[in-house]
């Protein structure tokens, strides 16, 4: 069973950085690519970032040379490095494959809440 478990959310002032961690169990980041997730309260889910099989990056417009996304496959983990955040980026952020067909369980995300 793949699962995905995100973490590392928490309340940030504009400006600041925060780290997230994405856990995989039952499978590696080395098959399919993989996206990074965000959704606000009453929004839809908005693609943020991915990494294909081969180590190439994009990035949405709105986080391109803020956020930087990295993958340690020996521990089965995906990072998303988030820098200069601003109130705009406050969403559940949650991870998965790109392509839909093979798709996990949405998990339950972690929290990310920029404010002063």
């Amino acid at each position: 069973q793949v699962q995905f478990v995100e973490s590392g959310g928490g309340l940030v002032q504009p400006g600041g950085s925060l780290r997230l961690s994405c856990a995989a169990s039952g499978t590696t980041f080395t098959q399919y690519a993989m996206g990074w997730y965000r959704q606000a309260p009453g929004k839809q889910r908005e693609w943020v970032a991915s990494m294909t099989p081969g180590g190439n990056p994009n990035y949405a417009d709105s986080v391109k040379g803020r956020f930087t996304i990295s993958m340690d496959n020996a521990k089965n983990i995906m990072y998303l490095q988030m820098n200069s955040l601003t109130p705009e980026d406050t969403a559940v952020y949650t991870c998965n494959r790109l392509r839909t067909s093979v798709r996990a369980p949405w998990g339950q995300g972690t929290q990310v809440t920029v404010s002063s």
